[in-house]
């Protein structure tokens, strides 16, 4: 009960108590669990609600599970809550057999009467997609990363069939959606939890205190200080190895690399490259580093009346000398974004024409749009690192020095973080220093979220750009039942890109991880943090 007190007795944020901030016990957690840094503070532990964060990239995994995940190599889907799967011949119907002994989690606030069963399924994805739905609305949801894809004109209905079988009816074919619903977003709720949460008028609680079927449940939040997860005993996918995981989301005193060599924290997630060699002289501590779906990108306002203009576009893309940004901000371990899409994408395209630095070519479109006695822009620059830009702040320093080569002068607006769905509000704000994460290894995971007209009408386009001709390309390319057809497609959408550029490809950042060695069983994937099941300490 005591740890159900410290979620309930006080209201902060999302109706969590603010924590007495008492010092993690770093040497007790140790006999059971580890401490995992990092991360920032969650604003919701539902990741329907988010498009980025701590809740879909670390704690979803942990707390909830997806009808299918997607295997890390090959990035198709497989089974998980779903043991199997059929189509129907035009592709716009899916009927998923789910497992039968799947348990939800026990808790102090629930203890479920059943297992999962086709009511969780139908409850949680008609939930997104029905305005009318009774939670649809509650905790002032958005469901971002939905909108951002337009999963809501996509998924027509969600049907029971029985009591573990659901069939999904689809508006059209989208050879993206075992992908979409294989994301950390896409997760399972308990319908009876939800009832039982309606009777009594709590029905934010689904979003604050979480019941899913993963291997740890949620036991303990205290506000900008700790996140406790506790093993699932009755998880359905092999048991936890250790009892509990706390991620320390504090910013006491020290950063989080002290923290790691101080033996305050076990894990590391996406250590800054500045930090690599010091990380690599400490024997106690593993490295990893992987190629990750990423990309950082400086979003133009295309609003703005001087960059409405693409060859103003143009000029600032010409301006930027990325290796400089390789050299001095990620130190050798990025690579020079050439695209939005990751060099591990199958539809990659190298465009060494339109992406490169050429100061003389700038100036001159510069001229030829008429801006030849230069140009005052301002930019929004998050402080928060990312694998896919280690230093915003220099990263954007170093921009600022580029512009102001080709008479442009670059006022920066730092921001702890930088959202999103904020952007669309802040008219005063002409270009955006950002990124994005790809959950899915589809090439339209990157193109739709952040590019379409859907994505611009639903106000989370930073670009504010819209055309028809890449729309359609998208489409298309979501129907077409031969992949060398689909790859054509995406690289005509990228010509497109490279010509208009309402968003300049910076980099490509590495996935890292540290950890200490005593730990073992991490999985690894070029997506999202992945259950913590299988990890233990060996000594």
């Amino acid at each position: 009960m005591k740890a159900f007190l410290r979620l309930t007795l006080g209201i902060c944020g999302f109706s969590l108590l603010v924590g007495c901030s008492d010092e993690i016990d770093h040497n007790k957690i140790r006999q059971s669990g580890f401490v995992y840094c990092g991360q920032g503070s969650p604003q919701t532990f539902n990741p329907q609600l988010v498009d980025s964060g701590i809740t879909s990239e670390a704690l979803s995994p942990q707390i909830f599970d997806t009808l299918v995940t997607l295997d890390p190599t090959s990035h198709l889907p497989v089974a998980s809550l779903a043991s199997s799967w059929k189509v129907n011949k035009s592709r716009t119907e899916y009927i998923f057999q789910l497992r039968n002994d799947v348990n939800f989690q026990t808790t102090d606030w629930f203890t479920p009467s059943r297992k999962l069963n086709a009511d969780d399924v139908v409850f949680s994805f008609r939930r997104i997609i029905d305005s009318t739905h009774s939670f649809h609305y509650v905790s002032n949801a958005q469901y971002p990363w939905f909108n951002g894809i337009d999963f809501k004109n996509l998924l027509i209905d969600v049907q029971a069939i029985d009591k573990h079988t659901v069939k999904f009816t689809l508006s059209r074919p989208d050879n993206t959606f075992l992908s979409n619903i294989a994301t950390s977003h896409a997760v399972v709720h308990s319908q009876e939890y939800a009832h039982q949460l309606e009777l009594s008028g709590q029905k934010e609680r689904l979003d604050s205190h979480p019941v899913g079927t993963g291997p740890f449940y949620l036991d303990e939040y205290q506000v900008n200080d700790l996140i406790r997860l506790r093993r699932n005993n009755a998880y359905w996918n092999q048991v936890a190895k250790v009892e509990q995981v706390v991620f320390d989301i504090s910013h006491r005193g020290t950063g989080t690399l002290a923290k790691l060599l101080r033996n305050e924290c076990d894990v590391l997630s996406s250590p800054i490259s500045s930090q690599i060699p010091i990380i690599e002289q400490q024997d106690s501590l593993e490295l990893t580093a992987k190629p990750a779906m990423n990309v950082a990108y400086i979003a133009v306002n295309t609003l703005h009346p001087a960059l409405n203009d693409s060859r103003v576009r143009k000029a600032l893309n010409f301006a930027i000398n990325r290796q400089n940004i390789l050299d001095s901000v990620y130190y050798g371990t990025g690579s020079l974004a050439h695209t939005i899409l990751p060099p591990s994408s199958w539809a990659y395209q190298k465009d060494e024409t339109h992406i490169r630095f050429d100061r003389n070519y700038a100036i001159a479109l510069l001229r030829e749009a008429g801006y030849s006695k230069g140009l005052e822009l301002t930019m929004s620059v998050p402080l928060e690192p990312k694998a896919y830009n280690p230093s915003p702040r220099k990263t954007a320093e170093l921009i600022q020095a580029n512009f102001a080569d080709i008479g442009i002068t670059l006022h920066l607006v730092t921001e702890e973080r930088a959202k999103r769905s904020d952007a669309t509000s802040k008219a005063n704000i002409d270009l955006f220093l950002t990124g994005w994460f790809g959950v899915t290894g589809d090439p339209d995971n990157f193109f739709r979220p952040l590019l379409s007209c859907d994505s611009e009408r639903a106000g989370l386009n930073m670009s504010m750009w819209c055309d028809a001709d890449f729309d359609f390309l998208l489409d298309l390319a979501l129907e077409v039942d031969k992949p060398r057809y689909r790859t054509n497609l995406y690289k005509q959408a990228q010509n497109i890109l490279n010509e208009e550029f309402p968003v300049i490809p910076l980099a490509h950042g590495m996935q890292f991880k540290a950890y200490d060695k005593t730990l073992t069983g991490f999985k690894f994937s070029p997506f999202n943090v992945q259950p913590f099941n299988l990890v233990e300490r060996v000594n």
